[in-house]
């Protein structure tokens, strides 16, 4: 009988994420209590990873090429926005809406794109410039043509379809975003794994220059990533102004900084090159548990955002011990 591939199995970029989510479920089973996995608790934190999730992955997959899009906390409102303004406010049929939103989401990832791969100027610097350019870009355009900086988007200028599609609870307590999570999570899987888009990707967060003279198109592989990120937030935006009936100019920001933690705690280097969906998506479930599971517990809230930060500490901290012993290990020779 041969042994097991311990080696094999600590070296895939998922593991370090898996053993965390493990920790951090036993961690609020032991000091909060079973309700944390019923239904309506699992509808909680199921939510929070799900609308994280949606803009995590491709987050992701850019910090896996060496990139990274921070345009994503104005993005989210823009989305949001964009419908609300087109249907909501001037009553335009909801369709209109959602394909304003997303071509919005489409022009900045283009803009973000070709700006990098035409510059010598790192992709954090332009997307913070898109970052705030757009900022601004919706807050004057909502005043300017609504007058306030909130608005309001009713269930029947969504439609009957459009809130089924988008902006549903199913069941009562889980939105429907939760399904839209999981089919991008597969079609993310199968092309990043399990066809050519993968290797490029890999190879040009390994190395550009060697990917590029191997025969990637680089070029179009970047503006693919940027114009992902760009359009899942602004699908995440649109989703939220259809489920809950209104769209904000200040709504978004937190994302940023919540995706890169997740992807990071679901094992993608910052440095590129190494990462993988699987641990994404494991990663964005740990951090909306932690994030969601305080509740559940008898500790004083005055010390959430404490015990948060230390558990996806000790999260992340796992997660690197792993990869490391990943890639020190070496089989035993018979």
């Amino acid at each position: 009988m041969k042994n097991f591939p311990v080696g094999d199995l600590l070296r895939r970029p998922e593991s370090g994420a898996f053993l965390g989510l493990v920790f951090v479920l036993v961690f609020f089973v032991v000091f909060g209590s079973v309700e944390f996995l019923k239904p309506a608790g699992a509808a909680s934190w199921l939510n929070v990873a799900a609308n994280l999730g949606i803009v995590a992955i491709p987050v992701g997959l850019l910090m896996i090429s060496g990139e990274l899009d921070i345009s994503i906390g104005a993005m989210i409102p823009a989305g949001a926005l964009t419908v609300a303004i087109i249907s909501g406010y001037y009553g335009l049929p909801i369709w209109l809406g959602v394909v304003g939103s997303l071509t919005l989401g489409l022009v900045v990832g283009l803009i973000n794109g070709f700006l990098v791969i035409r510059t010598a100027v790192p992709s954090l610097i332009v997307t913070l410039g898109t970052l705030f350019a757009v900022q601004g870009l919706i807050l004057g355009c909502s005043v300017f043509l609504t007058g306030t900086t909130s608005v309001a988007l009713s269930p029947a200028q969504s439609g009957a379809v459009a809130k089924a599609l988008f902006g549903q609870f199913i069941g009562g307590s889980f939105q429907v975003t939760i399904i839209w999570w999981m089919v991008l999570t597969a079609i993310y899987v199968f092309y990043v794994h399990y066809s050519p888009f993968g290797s490029w990707l890999f190879a040009l967060g390994g190395d550009k220059v060697s990917a590029r003279n191997a025969g990637i198109p680089t070029d179009k592989l970047t503006v693919t990533l940027f114009v992902l990120s760009s359009v899942s937030a602004a699908f995440l935006g649109m989703c939220q102004a259809i489920l809950f009936n209104v769209a904000q100019v200040s709504a978004g920001m937190t994302f940023i900084f919540n995706s890169i933690i997740a992807v990071v705690v679901g094992g993608v280097l910052l440095t590129g090159g190494f990462g993988s969906v699987v641990g994404i998506f494991l990663g964005t479930i740990t951090f909306a548990i932690v994030n969601q599971g305080i509740y559940f517990t008898s500790f004083d809230r005055n010390w959430s955002s404490l015990i948060i930060g230390v558990m996806l500490l000790l999260a992340v901290l796992m997660n690197n011990t792993f990869r490391i012993m990943a890639l020190t290990y070496s089989p035993k020779k018979k």
